[in-house]
């Protein structure tokens, strides 16, 4: 049994643009948000890093931009050395999420038992002890992901041309906040995109379609430190982790 990781990095990221300055520019030229640096290194390669110093992945696959695969490989060959010590695929994405997971899954060669990690290319602070937690529990079940339980009260709005109105308080000890890796058996995430293909539907998340699929997803605890860099704002903090990580 083998662990392959898939990382869809083909995202533009609109909410990083303030951050490279790149408002009024076209979008296929736009730096995706992934190789926004962080301490002289995008934070692409420190999320890679993550995975390659796990024993148990075998493989790794980046769904980038097409322009951008062959600079991000010479970068990998001159620049993260340590990551190219497991076997590294890259593929085009898509523009969405799932066409980039979707574009990797029928690219590699799996046996059904072995596990598939999906992870945000922006989580750059995931553990080995997560991952390896993601890795047994899908083992185990078929499908798990990270997540945290809610601390905030949750609330269920209405949208209106006014603001929004809260409908309902949802009681926060049934509410997980997902997080990334999620991991699955080949045959029960290769099922479930093939299904959500076949009928036109997209969802936000690896998990979302396979519990659509009808399978159970089993959760393991992340990490408040697991955060997904999504906005200039979040840059702060990640610089704050990186110092304190070492």
């Amino acid at each position: 049994m083998k662990v392959i990781v898939i990382i869809p990095a083909a995202g533009l990221g609109t909410r990083m643009a303030s951050k490279a300055g790149i408002q009024g520019k076209d979008k296929k030229t736009q730096p995706s948000k992934q190789f926004t640096e962080l301490a002289g290194t995008p934070i692409l390669i420190h999320t890679l890093r993550r995975f390659a110093a796990v024993g148990a992945v075998s493989e790794i696959w980046i769904a980038l931009r097409d322009n951008e695969i062959s600079g991000f490989r010479t970068r990998l060959e001159t620049e993260a050395r340590d990551v190219l010590e497991k076997k590294v695929e890259l593929v085009v994405g898509g523009e969405h999420r799932q066409q980039s997971v979707q574009s990797a899954l029928n690219a590699l060669r799996a046996a059904a038992g072995d596990i598939v990690l999906v992870h945000d290319a922006v989580r750059p602070f995931v553990t080995s002890e997560i991952i390896q937690e993601v890795i047994e529990g899908a083992k185990k079940y078929g499908a798990a992901i990270a997540g945290l339980p809610a601390v905030d009260t949750v609330k269920q709005v209405e949208r209106t041309a006014e603001g929004a109105l809260i409908k309902s308080t949802i009681p926060r000890v049934g509410i997980v906040l997902a997080q990334t890796p999620q991991g699955f058996r080949y045959h029960v995430l290769k099922k479930a995109f093939d299904e959500a293909a076949a009928d036109g539907y997209v969802g936000t998340d690896e998990s979302s379609l396979v519990e659509r699929s009808g399978h159970a997803v089993a959760v393991v605890m992340g990490s408040p430190q697991n955060i997904k860099i999504t906005a200039p704002a979040d840059m702060q903090l990640a610089e704050f982790y990186l110092k304190t990580s070492h």
